[in-house]
């Protein structure tokens, strides 16, 4: 619709998915709810351009919207019902808010004309998802949708991305208006001036040995690319932040690891010798500077460059020598083209980081272990493609994903970074449907698997693909790690009696094998693919092998000896 045109009559409902459309959605993922039917039903008259996929959970249609907001760099569109729905969604709103990945959840709410009297399913979505949002906000008038959801796309993709939560009163969504539709919107991002620039590179330039640290979201193929070029015309060792190994070719002579849950030794040793550190888009928080030990604060010892597109963020907890306001794509931009003539002084330290990072991933000797997933990801890693998308959950398993696996563009790595389980499989299916000719492999433990492996039903549904690689160890193996490393032999709240899994994932609709041998992993991995079907290997490791660099045993003798 122009804005010349005759304005048409539209519910509330109509007005807002023809907002989607014009903003460049063409996906939600929902579990449907009566309080916002009149989407519903907007929806069925759009079906050749807008794609609806409902969920088994809202958990579930968070997590599926989050992942195509990380995917695509756009909005990932989420739709649930008031109350429950909206509190089980909220985990898929942390995960946006921690991970800066832009995304928009719609929530049905009750009639306007019975707030405030504790009505059926009422919450305050602003107050509950404030804390936790971008923006928080519900939409009273129906002539005021197409302004609210063009500010929210604004908001969801400006600076640094994130989540923005809109309540629906479903009296609202059947109004009939009058109004004007917005325009597409468009993000605004920080970007570097000249000056900037010139700052930048004499500071990278008088380094002896500098360290890059890349994170954060909108790494587009581009800004990688660039970012990429600039570290290898100048012999600049690059880490990235946890689970964004992919902004950089792992076997790019200049990658040396990745600061996150699987670190090597010898990368925070190589940190410390470091007499700059360039940090990019991402944030300097908990998992990147190792619990804020890495760095002394609120003045580090290291010499500390910090570009991020949130003005606030720079400064939050350590103050940098330079900081600048910038999106990774206009850093990767300015940056890219640059020699700055001390490629040659630099050439030695940035062999030694991604000498470590090679010699910590090469494959273990698996003499130990029956199933030892790391020689089984080392044996299919250099036949896997290109293009591959890993998701991965939260625990001690993806470990071997994050240690043994090479990443980089234009394959993906898909996680949640503030620990959310339940997050892979979810994830695995939004991204099997949104490239279906890729391959998905996702990584789960039992643990993770029983709050969201009913997923598979939905990519049984919509014929999508991804392998789910289950670790059934029968623990909750990170807390495990951690009450043995502080309250030896006192097992607490952290066994699991298990199902069978294969059966489980046979009655979603999914092709099923159980893998106990690391010479059976390859086979079954390789019917897996050519099934058709999507597909759930069940891996039963020991859990004596509790993570990538430790056993329960190590850890009891360390907590004696202290």
């Amino acid at each position: 619709m122009t804005q010349n045109a005759p304005l048409k009559r539209r519910t509330g409902g109509q007005v807002l998915v023809d907002q989607l459309l014009i903003h460049g959605a063409d996906t939600a993922y929902c579990v449907p709810g009566e309080s916002y039917l009149e989407v519903l039903d907007a929806l069925h008259d759009v079906q050749d351009r807008f794609t609806l996929i409902n969920a088994r959970h809202e958990a579930g249609a968070a997590n599926m919207a989050e992942t195509y907001g990380k995917l695509h760099g756009t909005p990932g569109i989420c739709m649930v019902t008031r109350g429950p729905g909206a509190c089980h969604a909220a985990i898929g709103v942390h995960i946006a808010q921690q991970d800066s990945t832009p995304m928009i959840l719609l929530v049905g709410q009750i009639a306007r004309d019975t707030t405030d009297r504790e009505a059926f399913q009422e919450v305050d979505y602003r107050a509950m998802f404030g804390p936790i949002a971008k923006w928080a906000t519900q939409i009273d008038d129906a002539s005021r949708v197409p302004e609210y959801m063009a500010r929210a796309f604004r908001v969801a993709t400006s600076g640094r991305p994130g989540p923005v939560v809109i309540a629906l009163p479903e009296d609202m969504l059947t109004d009939i208006v009058e109004v004007a539709d917005a325009r597409p919107y468009t993000a605004t991002q920080a970007q570097l001036s000249p000056a900037n620039v010139d700052a930048l590179t004499a500071e990278i330039a008088q380094a002896k040995r500098p360290l890059m640290l890349l994170g954060g979201s909108g790494w587009t193929e581009d800004a990688a690319a660039a970012i990429t070029r600039f570290a290898e015309t100048n012999n600049i060792p690059v880490a990235t932040s946890f689970r964004r190994q992919d902004i950089v070719h792992n076997l790019s002579p200049v990658f040396a690891g990745d600061f996150g849950t699987s670190t090597a030794p010898t990368l925070f040793a190589r940190q410390k010798e470091a007499d700059l550190l360039i940090v990019i888009g991402a944030r300097l928080g908990e998992m990147t500077t190792k619990t804020y030990t890495t760095l002394q604060s609120p003045n580090p010892d290291t010499r500390l460059v910090h570009l991020h597109p949130d003005a606030d963020e720079i400064g939050r907890v350590y103050s940098p020598d330079l900081g600048f306001a910038a999106s990774p794509a206009a850093a990767a931009s300015a940056l890219g083209a640059l020699d700055l003539g001390r490629a040659d002084n630099w050439q030695d330290w940035c062999a030694k980081l991604h000498g470590d990072y090679l010699t910590d991933t090469d494959s273990p000797n698996g003499e130990e272990w029956e199933l030892d997933m790391g020689v089984a990801l080392c044996q299919i890693r250099d036949s896997l493609p290109q293009d591959t998308i890993v998701t991965l959950d939260a625990g001690n398993h993806t470990g071997w994903a994050q240690r043994y696996l090479r990443f980089g563009r234009p394959g993906r790595i898909v996680g949640s970074t503030c620990g959310a389980m339940g997050y892979s499989v979810p994830a695995g299916v939004a991204a099997a449907l949104a490239h279906p000719d890729q391959l998905v492999l996702s990584f789960v433990g039992d643990g993770g698997f029983m709050m969201s492996g009913q997923e598979l039903a939905t990519a049984a549904q919509y014929g999508a693909t991804p392998i789910v690689l289950l670790f059934n160890n029968g623990i909750y193996g990170t807390i495990r790690m951690h009450q043995e490393r502080d309250h030896p032999e006192r097992i607490s709240g952290t066994t699991l009696i298990n199902q069978d899994f294969c059966k489980m994932a046979e009655g979603y609709g999914a092709h099923a094998e159980r893998v106990t041998k690391t010479s059976d992993f390859a086979a079954a991995y390789e019917r897996a693919r050519a099934s058709g079907r999507p597909a759930l290997i069940e891996l039963v490791t020991n859990p004596e092998q509790i993570s990538t660099r430790t056993t329960i045993t190590k850890l009891r003798d360390a907590a004696k000896r202290e």
